[in-house]
């Protein structure tokens, strides 16, 4: 017997390793939402123009849990690949992306900068795309589980830029009074 670790014992590191980043990534992301005050929610964002393709509110927190659980998944296999070449920039990149991920939506939704979110997102876009790049020559499967992020970045991007050409006053824009009945 040559092995260091059995099949069992190596399923259940990737696992451990899952069990940790999931949640975390899911749980950062849900809490920089929460302190930007994202979504419908935000008196300012739902007071904005948005294009016909805008999808319904409800769309944005499945799409970035399932996105987030992609991305904890994919990290953990990349974790769990001891020894690997390029292991180290691979980690190092996608945790400089996913944070500037978690920065977008307090720069969007509580400081109103939609130009500078845009550009933001382009630079999480080309990091992501390098983290991708790097995931697939340890895992090919790590890659595969960012692409679902990928092409949400590109229609995040689209959606980010429409807003921010039917807004171009966005940043300066007073926010509406809360209506009070009497």
């Amino acid at each position: 017997m040559n092995e260091i670790a059995s099949q069992a014992q190596l399923r259940m590191s990737y696992v451990r390793w899952a069990l940790f980043t999931v949640p975390a990534i899911v749980f950062l992301g849900m809490l920089s939402g929460r302190i930007a005050d994202s979504g419908y929610g935000n008196r300012w964002f739902a007071s904005l123009a948005k294009p016909d393709f805008m999808p319904p509110g409800w769309a944005f927190g499945v799409a970035w849990t399932l996105l987030y659980i992609l991305m904890g998944l994919a990290l953990a296999v990349i974790l769990h690949a001891r020894g690997a070449r390029l292991r180290g920039a691979a980690i190092g990149t996608f945790l400089v992306q996913l944070a500037a991920n978690y920065a977008w939506s307090p720069l969007f939704f509580r400081a109103h900068m939609v130009t500078e979110a845009f550009w933001l997102l382009l630079f999480i876009l080309a990091l992501s795309i390098v983290t991708t790049a790097l995931f697939a020559r340890i895992r090919t499967i790590a890659a595969v589980l960012m692409l679902p992020y990928l092409a949400w970045l590109v229609f995040a991007g689209v959606l980010n830029h429409s807003i921010d050409r039917l807004n171009p006053d966005a940043s300066s824009f007073v926010v509406p009074a809360l209506k009070t009945r009497i």
